[in-house]
């Protein structure tokens, strides 16, 4: 039996490839604690930069396998909550990880798949990609993929889409900010790759950071706190080692020691 999840390495990027293409790489309990538990290992690993999520075969993930749900129907409320709760893990694991992450997208991507496409840090599909949200139609929403995918379209947009399970396309979810980019299927590895590539050339440091900066920004009510806090954290990286590797390699004229 095949491993539901592939972890590939090319030098400073980690690859981690949803692996059921047999269901269009629908989650189940087992993906999804083997998505959790890579992402946590590549979290924690200093020579990864980047993080590549992706899917094998047609499909990023059509969302919830059909019959983990049947499990989960017969199961008791408390074994669904403790259920999602091993979901909502996943979904806070990949939108806090400390590494840029980018979400390739093409085939369906549904539900659980739009929360993961949601909670990369950059999002690049191909025009052929189909996108829905359609828990509504069973009774149910996608309540713990909410906070991501509210950020990323909007409240406005959330409503729609949410209350009408309606399909859209790479299209419609570029308009809407859901992907960054929609390129033709045949352009997709190579779009993906200038994007890793201009990713090694920032600051590792800064670039892992990046999202908590915005994170801290957009949570912030303090604009007295929010000035000090965004000051402390300019000072660090000016005195840090990598910032004055930065600034020495811009003054010198010289490419920066991490691109080397």
């Amino acid at each position: 039996m095949s491993h539901p999840l592939l972890h590939l390495r090319e030098g400073a990027v980690a690859r981690l490839r949803l692996n059921r293409p047999e269901v269009h790489n629908a989650f189940d309990a087992t993906l999804i604690a083997a998505l959790t538990g890579a992402l946590e290992s590549v979290g924690a690993d200093p020579a990864v930069r980047v993080v590549v999520v992706e899917g094998e075969g047609a499909s990023f993930s059509a969302g919830a396998d059909l019959n983990w749900m049947r499990g989960m129907a017969a199961a008791s409320e408390d074994e669904n909550r403790e259920d999602s709760l091993a979901l909502a893990r996943l979904m806070r694991t990949l939108n806090e990880l400390p590494k840029p992450t980018i979400a390739r997208v093409h085939g369906a991507a549904f539900g659980g798949g739009v929360g993961l496409v949601a909670c990369c840090d950059i999002a690049i599909g191909a025009y052929g990609a189909r996108f829905g949200l359609t828990e509504s139609r069973l009774g149910l929403l996608p309540a713990v993929i909410s906070p991501y995918v509210i950020e990323a379209i909007g409240a406005r947009q959330a409503r729609r889409w949410f209350a009408s399970a309606e399909i859209f396309d790479a299209a419609q979810a570029h308009r809407m900010d859901l992907l960054h980019e929609v390129v033709d299927a045949e352009d997709l590895d190579a779009t993906l790759q200038r994007q890793v590539e201009l990713l090694l050339r920032a600051g590792p440091v800064a670039s892992a950071q990046a999202k908590a900066l915005v994170r801290q920004v957009a949570a912030h009510a303090d604009g007295a706190r929010h000035d000090a806090d965004n000051a402390a954290l300019i000072a660090r990286l000016r005195v840090s080692p990598e910032g004055q590797e930065g600034l020495g390699a811009f003054l010198e004229k010289r490419t920066p020691g991490w691109c080397e």
